[in-house]
Formats: C-alpha cells, structure tokens, sequence
C-alpha cells in the first residue's frame, strides 16, 4: 500500500468512481463492436452531440488542462494567440471539412480510415498511399500518445503526494495511467471512445469553468496581488511586461507561429474520423455549433487559469519551479476544494488525457491492421479475426508508448507541438485538396504527406529551428507546394477518380 499511502482517501473515492464509469461504457460496448465499421467507426451511427463533444475532448488532451495552463503560468497572456489559432481551427476544421469528409468517405468505397479513404478516392490497387500513410501516423501518435502517458503521471503523482525523485513510484504513476487507459480501449473499439469521451468532456468542461470563478473569489485582493505578481517576475529577473499583454515581447515570427496551430486540425486523424462516424452529414451543423462553443470557452479558460492561478499562489507564498508548472490546475485545486471535489475535479485532468489518448489507440491500431497488415499480408481474414489483432496493436503500441514515456525527454507542451505538427503538415493539405480539387492525383498526394512529415522531422530533430519558427508552417506550405506541382506534372485522374469526386457532393 506504499504508492496509495499518502493518498487522500476522498480524492481516492471520486477518482474510483469516475473510473468504474469509464470501464463500465467499455464493458457495455464489449459485445456491440462485430465487425470492422463497428469497431473503428461505431457503424457510422453517431448523434450530433457524441460527435462533437468526443471530437474535441479527443482534440484537447492533458495539454488543455496541463500543458496550455502551465504555459500560461509562466508567460502570461501570450498563450491566446495559441489559444485564437486552435479556436480558428476548430470552426474551419468544421466549416469546410467535417460535412465533405463524411460524404467523400461514404462515396469512396465506405472508408473506415483516413489511409483507406485517400487509396479509394483514387480508384487504385496499390497500396503506397495507404502504407505511407500508416508509417505517419504511427510515428506521430507514438509521440502523442506518449505525451498523454506523462501527463497521467504526473496527475498520480500530485494526486497520491509522490516524491517526484522516487523513481519507482513516479514510473510506476504513469504505468498505471497507461493500463486504466488500455482497458476500456481494448474491449470496447470506437463506440467506447466516443461515449467515454462525451462524458469526459462534460466533465472537462464544468472543471474548466468552475477553476477560474473559485481562484478570482479566494483572491482577497485581485488587483493588487495581479501588482505584486508582476513585480515576483520582475524580480527573479525576467522581463514581466509581456504577462498581461498579447502583444508585447511577441515578435511577428512567434505570433504566427502560435496562430498556425490552427493548420493542424485538416490533418488530424483522430479528429478527422468523427466526421466520418456521424451519422449523416446533415448531423453535422448542430455538432459543429457545440463543438465551437465548447472550444472556445475552454481554451479562454484554461490560458485563465494559468495567470489567475500565478496570482493565487503568489498570493499564498507558492512558487512552482519550472519541472511543476504545468501542474498548475492540479496544485490549485487541491488548494481550494475539499477531498471529494477536488477529486472530481482532478478526475477532470484524467478525463482530458484518456479521452485523446484512447482516440490516438484506436487510429493508430486501426492505421497498423486495416492499412498495413491487411495490405501486406493480403489475405481474406475475418473480422473477428481483424479486431483481435486490433486490439493487440492497441497493446503493443501501448507498451512501447508507455517506455518513452517513463523518461519523457521534453515538457508536454513541446511534445504536443511536435506531434501536432508533424500530423497537420503531413495530411492536412491531402485531406483540403481531396475534398476542394478535382485534379489532385495520387502521386501529388504520397509526395505531399512525404514532404510535409519530412519537414517537419527535419525542422525540429535534425535543424533545430523549432525557436525560429513553429515546424508547421514550413511544414504546411512546403507539402502543399510539392501536391500541386507533383499533381499537374502527372496526367490527369481517370474518370472514375473524377466520378467519385462528382458523386460526393450528391449525398445526403
């Protein structure tokens, strides 16, 4: 009982019943989930509000209530501009793929992936798009993943007062994290996802809002101790004249930079697969109207709780070193609410990490069987037979996520970033093209998804100009420059390619 010892028991009781919840809707779905659209796509049946609010909980993760918070804690209300460039992405995400996406898929031979639907799209046999496109996203959501595995250990960390310098325990924290995560993904498939992140969301969302009232109402001096904060930063030698200003200390390179988060919605594959499990793509105007308000609030709040929270503490003699600023929600609302609360309201920080983390499993699982063992092995398999080797994946991709994440070599912030923007440059403009341009071929578009993960790679890992600019830009620009030019150099799609693409805007 070492590890649970120091635990509040209350906060113990909320955090158990919050996951017998999670693991009951897994169960629950255990035996739905017959054949392959049932597992990876909940038989393309779900409603406007499942939709949406699993779509952006899955978007969110441990960063909305960790890393974008902490963030904030430490450099002030700069971190709106990131906030403005994912709240822009959101509504165009929306707006202009999420109801094209869901009639494309359904005419392209009733795609069940993003890999599948861009191999449809072009009426080909060859498998290159498909296996590029799995290499990509295991990659990619290996980093992602891995990041929601740190953020589940240090939220067990603070929640059972680990000494972050006992190595056990701390591994043991994010073991733990990665088995409750694992399980309900395991039994359930798509439909388990969606429903525990509908959940989770509503939870994300009232813990989000409540935070920021109750910091400001047990600040007996708002203004004054907002004074006093500054000249803290001030006088542990940084500059603090940026800390309740947008704009000032921001140069034009990092304004863009943080608005270009924005581009990394057209590519993400485990949003992009809501749009593609609605159930029709008349559904899609009411899910986008919640998703957007939900969105937009929590981002406003969670960049809020990072500067009121530096007030609060500093009002209280608190200072978080570097290594627990993005422990910010956590420490303050252990702070303020009493056991039971407080263990609800960290059960929020749980919600935010599984329910992008069980999302990521899923795509990547589905990425390893449907667009690479299925292409490879080339046999009739069942799909009985296809979902257990789905869940395998699910548990292998689980384990090796899980190693990275016991030394995790970056903050969560930055491997968020990277992850964001290897996914948004690679596919992004595939999926903006496929659904806009008559003319894109298939070459264009392996070529593209090559460039754009390959930029970025380069960018962060080899050139190091991550400081200069956010890796996406280059990223973005460069894979749509090379799907043009590659495109109009090849000749021109077959008329089915061109049939399919006429097709799409008929359906209903």
């Amino acid at each position: 009982m070492g590890f649970f010892a120091n635990a509040d028991v209350s906060v113990l009781i909320a955090f158990a019943a919050y996951l017998l919840v999670m693991l009951g809707i897994g169960f629950y779905f255990s035996n739905k989930s017959k054949k392959m659209s049932d597992y990876f796509l909940a038989g393309r049946g779900l409603n406007s509000w499942v939709t949406a609010m699993s779509a952006q909980a899955s978007d969110m993760s441990g960063w909305l209530l960790m890393g974008l918070p902490g963030a904030a804690y430490a450099t002030g209300t700069g971190n709106y501009w990131i906030a403005i460039g994912l709240a822009i992405g959101t509504i165009l995400n929306w707006a202009f793929v999420a109801k094209p996406l869901r009639r494309f898929t359904e005419a392209a031979g009733d795609s069940i992936t993003i890999p599948q639907y861009l191999q449809n799209r072009f009426k080909t046999d060859s498998p290159i798009v498909r296996l590029v496109c799995a290499v990509v996203i295991f990659i990619f959501f290996l980093v992602y993943t891995t990041s929601a595995f740190v953020s589940g250990g240090k939220l067990f960390q603070v929640v059972f007062n680990i000494d972050s310098s006992n190595e056990t325990y701390t591994k043991a924290a994010v073991i733990i994290s990665a088995l409750i995560i694992i399980a309900y993904t395991f039994m359930g498939g798509f439909s388990a996802v969606a429903w525990t992140d509908f959940v989770q969301g509503l939870l994300m969302f009232f813990a989000i809002v409540a935070l920021p009232i109750a910091l400001i109402s047990n600040t007996q001096n708002f203004s004054m101790d907002m004074i006093t904060s500054t000249q803290k930063i001030v006088a542990d030698g940084a500059d603090a004249s940026g800390f309740a200003s947008m704009f000032q200390n921001r140069s034009a390179n990092s304004i863009i930079s943080d608005l270009a988060w924005a581009f990394g919605y057209f590519g993400m594959p485990h949003i992009l697969v809501r749009f593609m499990a609605i159930k029709d793509a008349k559904s899609v105007k009411k899910s986008a109207i919640i998703a957007i308000i939900w969105v937009i609030i929590s981002l406003g709040a969670a960049v809020l709780i990072g500067i009121l929270g530096r007030v609060y503490l500093d009002s209280q003699g608190v200072i978080l070193s570097s290594a627990d600023q993005e422990l910010i929600f956590i420490r303050t609302v252990k702070m303020l609410f009493p056991g039971l609360i407080a263990g609800i309201f960290l059960s929020a920080v749980l919600a935010s990490i599984m329910s992008t983390a069980d999302s990521q499993l899923l795509v990547t699982a589905s990425a390893v069987v449907n667009d690479f063992f299925k292409v490879i092995v080339k046999k009739e398999v069942s799909d009985k037979v296809l979902m257990w080797i789905s869940r395998g994946a699910v548990m292998v991709i689980s384990v090796i996520a899980c190693i990275l994440a016991l030394d995790p070599k970056d903050s969560i912030m930055g491997i968020v970033s990277n992850a964001w923007a290897g996914f948004g440059a690679a596919f992004g403009p595939a999926i903006l093209l496929s659904l806009y341009w008559k003319r894109l071929t298939l070459k264009g578009t392996v070529a593209g998804i090559i460039a754009g993960a390959g930029t970025v790679l380069l960018w962060d890992n080899i050139l190091g100009l991550g400081g200069i600019m956010y890796s996406i830009v280059p990223g973005f620009a460069l894979s749509i420059i090379v799907t043009v030019i590659v495109s109009l150099i090849d000749k021109e799609p077959s008329d089915e390619v061109k049939e399919i693409f006429e097709k799409a805007k008929t359906i209903e």
